[in-house]
């Protein structure tokens, strides 16, 4: 399983409403462009939704994973600009 699906993978299996789209951002399947709506982030500011990413992509973080752009919102937000 290449990079780009395995993260987005890992976070569907912990996240299971999530809508997850994740790029690459360097041809290096190392440097990632992550997005993530899940109604787990509702009521919580950024920086914990974000938090909630980093701690599931925390072990892939120290092997497959250099760098991440990570954005985040809800599903009812996401719907919205769909």
């Amino acid at each position: 399983m290449d990079n780009l699906a395995f993260v987005k993978n890992l976070i569907m299996t912990e996240l299971k409403d999530a809508h997850v789209e994740v790029g690459d951002l360097t041809g290096t399947a190392d440097h990632l462009d992550i997005f993530v709506a899940s109604n787990a982030f509702k009521g919580l500011v950024l920086i914990d939704q974000h938090q909630i990413i980093m701690n599931i992509l925390k072990e892939s973080l120290k092997e497959r994973i250099h760098a991440v752009k990570l954005k985040t919102m809800t599903l009812d937000k996401f719907k919205q600009t769909k």
